[in-house]
């Protein structure tokens, strides 16, 4: 049986473009705010939503998402909350795909089996968990795909064709390609660069590749949506949460629907180009 990610990218392969997925951290800049965004997100534009899971060292994000998680976990944010969140996504929406992004850590303490079976149960679609490499796809890999989960592996500028395969040969749902070498939100993609690294990726595998890091505009998004199958979005989101607190790290009014716009914006600029991939 097919996974709502696998369904949504078919379908949108019909229309010929790209799924525009916007990511948020769960629980930022509060529970309820997080959960009003996350409500809101698909009739913004979201085609697919990635939620990260904060945690205390997340290493492969630059300094906006780092901070958004921390702002998550002062407020209390915690795995479970971020299960409860998809749960209650849920009970309004059964189409949208949602990813849970994060580190194994937290999984770890939970324990793999307890968690995936939370996780299938909230509504979860698929994971991408940064710290777990090929080389350890007993530890959660292939539990996940055996419970009916996607499990989405990044590949980097730096991973060769000698790697590529290993890495994906276990891949579900799509591919991530991390179009900058380094972290999250800190430079912008090539064109041209990710253009190249799309069809290598695209040689290997006949998954759908998405682009993310370093992708901001509703331009930059229209140029990666030519060539990808989907476009990843995060730190611009999660920026305007940040430039919308008060002293008090509390969102100030027009906050979601400044994130809404921006979406919407991404979206517009998604849905306008044919895809070539």
């Amino acid at each position: 049986m097919s996974t709502r990610i696998e369904r949504r990218f078919e379908a949108l392969s019909k229309q010929g473009r790209a799924a525009l997925v916007t990511f948020l951290t769960a629980g930022d800049p509060d529970l309820n705010t997080a959960l009003d965004i996350l409500m809101g997100l698909p009739d913004a534009g979201a085609d697919i939503i990635e939620i990260g899971v904060p945690f205390s060292d997340p290493m492969a994000d630059g300094p906006s998402i780092q901070a958004s998680s921390l702002r998550a976990i002062r407020k209390g944010m915690t795995l479970s909350k971020t299960l409860d969140a998809v749960q209650a996504f849920r009970k309004h929406d059964d189409d949208t795909p949602i990813v849970l992004m994060g580190y194994y850590n937290p999984i770890y303490s939970r324990g793999t089996k307890q968690f995936l079976s939370d996780a299938k149960e909230a509504g979860v679609d698929g994971l991408i968990v940064v710290d777990l490499p090929p080389e350890e796809e007993g530890e959660l890999c292939i539990p996940a795909i055996e419970a009916g989960l996607n499990f989405i592996y990044l590949i980097a500028p730096t991973t060769d064709d000698v790697r590529l395969p290993r890495v994906i040969q276990n891949a579900s749902g799509f591919i991530y390609f991390v179009s900058i070498a380094g972290i999250t939100g800190t430079k912008s993609a090539n064109k041209t660069d990710v253009a190249s690294h799309v069809r290598r990726i695209k040689s290997h595998s006949n998954l759908p590749v998405a682009v993310g890091f370093g992708i901001r505009t509703p331009k930059q998004a229209a140029e990666i949506a030519q060539f990808a199958d989907g476009v990843v979005v995060g730190s611009a989101l999660v920026d305007i949460i940040s430039e919308n607190l008060n002293s008090n790290g509390d969102p100030v009014s027009g906050t979601t629907e400044k994130v809404f716009q921006l979406v919407s914006e991404l979206s517009g600029a998604v849905k306008g180009v044919h895809s070539l991939s």
